[in-house]
């Protein structure tokens, strides 16, 4: 069973709509503390926390972060009050980056955990909601001949809030990573670096029909064919076609750049709920580029 993007890919956005007042805001998620994560209560500023180096001589140290892109809304306990189900990386200073669920609950003015529980080492989520009391996520995480870095196995799993803890249900495999799953789906870019947002008022998509992709480039409208790999989550991208209409400086820049970086493209992924492009450069740098889903495609 593959999962539909057209459905899921919204759910975040959709939950985090329907916060009521006394649910816990994106903003007072990320100056919350936190426990079962490290050893003791982590108390995020502004969205992270970093503790204490591992040694006297070493650079290497705890942090914990908010993975803002992320969270949602719903009633676990039944009470009639929406809960906040947040997401948080943790780092201990080697190549892992473990993701943890937190529930959240504004309780007389204050912030509280409620409950923690570790979704696991480099798995990346892809969408979400609350449904009858149930936190579900649908997940890309390692499958069992999959190396740490390149998770290919889709997976939905389910959490519900019982005596002051998470309890994880049985996960539900889906499918492998493939580009079937990404058919009918529009997306809007937001990196084009990663790490470095694009400005928002510059719009470039990009649109999944069958074996083509197709978009706005910043200023004109492009298009190419676009094949599985040999692996999971490898693409070919064909030679690309386009309008050729003028326009202002900066558009244009954007447009050759994500053109230029659109052709060496040779793999997707996801990233805390976003789709993400990747390849290499001709000089081996790195390509990564993050859409979010567009807000025009209707589930």
């Amino acid at each position: 069973m593959l999962i539909s993007l057209s459905v899921l890919c919204v759910l975040f956005a959709i939950q985090t709509s329907h916060a009521g007042n006394d649910t816990p805001t994106i903003n007072e998620l990320g100056n919350a503390s936190y426990s079962g994560i490290e050893d003791g209560p982590v108390t995020l500023s502004d969205g992270s926390w970093e503790g204490k180096p591992y040694s006297e001589d070493s650079a290497s140290r705890p942090r914990v972060g908010l993975v803002e892109d992320i969270h949602f809304t719903g009633d676990l306990d039944g009470d009639g009050k929406n809960e906040a189900v947040a997401f948080l990386w943790q780092n201990t200073g080697g190549t892992g980056n473990y993701i943890h669920i937190a529930v959240m609950s504004n309780e007389n003015g204050t912030v509280r955990n409620r409950a923690t529980a570790l979704v696991g080492d480099r798995v990346k989520l892809i969408g979400g909601e609350i449904s009858d009391g149930t936190v579900v996520l649908e997940v890309l995480q390692g499958g069992e001949t999959d190396a740490m870095c390149c998770p290919t196995m889709l997976a939905t799993r389910r959490w519900t809030l019982d005596a002051g803890q998470l309890k994880e249900g049985v996960i539900e495999k889906t499918g492998a990573l493939s580009l079937s799953m990404l058919d009918g789906s529009e997306w809007k870019l937001s990196q084009l670096e990663r790490g470095k947002p694009i400005d928002k008022k510059i719009e470039v998509t990009l649109t999944f029909a069958g074996d083509r992709i197709s978009g706005k480039s910043a200023c004109n409208r492009y298009s190419a064919g676009i094949q599985e790999g040999a692996n999971a989550g490898d693409v070919k991208i064909g030679q690309s076609m386009g309008t050729m209409m003028a326009c202002p400086e900066e558009l244009m820049a954007v447009e050759q750049k994500y053109m230029d970086t659109l052709s060496k493209v040779t793999g997707f992924s996801f990233s805390a709920g976003k789709l993400m492009l990747n390849g290499t450069q001709g000089d081996g740098a790195p390509v990564s580029m993050l859409f979010a889903r567009a807000v025009t495609d209707n589930p």
